[in-house]
């Protein structure tokens, strides 16, 4: 967030190849050729009736409609930044049978982030706008739209200077569609299992996600499965409760528009064939996670020289929080501290290290200490060889791309750190983190359980009604045989 105070420094950021695999294509299909694929790829050889045809139609036919190509990139840092800026449609799921649980909707849900430079001004309303994330008191309303636009200009030479937007939306659909593909395979029961995101400040917005939902044949009397996953492995009221918020603020207007029930544990008339929602809420310390940030920080300490490796400080940079919400009870802080703890562990603890927070926003207390004077400070010290590790992110965005790239790695070169500042690699593509997040859907798929108990615990400081009424509901929906969430 500290991106929205629109600190700018000119620099040029290092090298990073990326390699995004290809994605396959498919054209549209007509409901004739479907239906003769149908036929060929049935275990049976004998088509009962013509009501089994079209029940697999349906999906298929959704399938075929949200396929398209994606190309291949191999490029310097600026030119792969500047295609993964443009918005994708998600790529094609190849799974061609529905199981008796399926078909699910599989729902990724992040911060997001401009795309574009004109999406810059919108964004950053939206972002202020939100008292969950930046909490600016009564005066909300006034001040968010105000900062938002004085920023807007700033805001955007920055996302030009990353290649013209931030990649993230490329990434998450990206990640969501690989990881569609693994449970397909592997869960057929709950199959096709079909990707979505939703953004909470960027498109594509909950609201939009939610129509999508409503369009391919979920709710509105047809029911459906659906599974919020949040993309923050830390829990934190500003970043998941804010998102789960948003999607309860949708499923309200867009699925129960009369339900004047104060009781949500009890289904009224309008919930009848409405999507049936669990949310996956935290995933600190997943071992595939750990493993995955293990594994690109080994990358990175081999760039030094081998007699020189175990001497290097891992700085391992999260998002920071103003202390209003940290002393309020949020859970984020520990929750971080337990990835970096499994991940040092995974390490075998073979570096010395430091945990530190970034994007401080607004003259008010935030968490400390700050990534910008840590570094600054060990390099004073003559502690130059760095390596920073985005612990709290899945993906490349603003943060790590201008703020460590081109204000804090830049900054230390100034002091005298000859390059030795580096950053590890963000999870992006990686088939470790890939391969983790099937394994962390199809383990919250199995347990039959809509959230998870821990969600279900508000802050002890907690006065949000909003925040109240979003987990009753969660809380209430019911998978199998489990018992309702109790809401303290």
């Amino acid at each position: 967030m500290r991106r929205a105070l629109g600190c700018q420094r000119d620099s040029d950021t290092s090298e990073r190849d990326i390699k995004a695999p290809d994605l396959p294509q498919a054209a549209p299909a007509s409901a004739r050729e479907i239906a003769a694929a149908v036929i060929i790829i049935s275990d049976s050889t004998v088509v009962a009736s013509l009501e089994a045809i079209m029940n697999t139609i349906q999906p298929l036919r959704l399938l075929a409609k949200r396929a398209t190509p994606t190309q291949h990139l191999t490029q310097s840092s600026r030119a792969w930044r500047r295609s993964f800026a443009t918005p994708a449609a998600t790529p094609t799921i190849t799974h061609q049978k529905t199981g008796s649980q399926g078909p699910t909707a599989m729902v990724f849900m992040n911060m997001g982030g401009p795309a574009t430079t004109d999406e810059v001004s919108g964004f950053l309303s939206r972002l202020f706008a939100d008292a969950d994330l930046i909490p600016l008191g009564p005066l909300q309303n006034y001040l968010g739209p105000l900062i938002s636009r004085r920023r807007t200009p700033k805001i955007m030479k920055q996302y030009a200077d990353i290649g013209g937007g931030s990649p993230i939306r490329k990434w998450s659909e990206y990640q969501a569609a690989e990881m569609c593909k693994i449970l397909d395979v592997e869960r057929p029961e709950s199959a096709p299992h079909l990707p979505y995101v939703a953004f909470r400040y960027a498109n594509p917005l909950t609201e939009e996600m939610y129509n999508r939902l409503l369009e391919d044949g979920f709710g509105k009397g047809k029911g459906g499965r659906a599974v919020a996953f949040t993309q923050y492995p830390q829990y934190s009221c500003s970043t998941t409760g804010s998102s789960i918020n948003e999607l309860w603020k949708w499923r309200q207007r867009l699925e129960a528009p009369s339900k004047t029930s104060t009781d949500l544990t009890q289904p009224s008339k309008e919930d009848a064939g409405s999507i049936s929602w669990s949310v996956i809420d935290r995933w600190p310390t997943h071992p595939g996670l750990v493993e995955a940030f293990a594994k690109n920080i080994k990358t990175a300490l081999e760039t030094y020289p081998e007699e020189e490796r175990e001497k290097v400080v891992l700085l391992f940079s999260a998002h920071s929080l103003p202390m209003s919400v940290v002393n309020r009870g949020d859970p984020y802080p520990a929750e971080v501290a337990a990835t970096v703890w499994a991940v040092m562990q995974k390490l075998g603890f073979s570096n010395p290290y430091r945990l530190c927070w970034q994007s401080q926003v607004g003259p008010s207390a935030w968490l400390g200490a700050q990534t910008s004077d840590t570094v600054k400070n060990f390099v004073k010290k003559g502690q130059k060889d760095l390596v920073l590790i985005p612990i709290a992110f899945t993906s490349d965005h603003i943060e790590t791309l201008f703020e460590i790239d081109q204000e804090v790695i830049h900054e230390a070169n100034e002091l005298g750190a000859e390059g030795r500042v580096r950053r590890a690699e963000s999870l992006n593509g990686s088939p470790v983190f890939i391969r983790a997040l099937a394994d962390i859907a199809m383990a919250h798929l199995d347990s039959g359980m809509a959230t998870s108990k821990q969600m279900g615990l508000r802050c002890p400081g907690c006065k949000s009604e909003r925040c109240l009424e979003s987990k009753k509901f969660f809380g209430s929906q019911q998978l199998e045989t489990e018992r309702p969430a109790v809401i303290i």
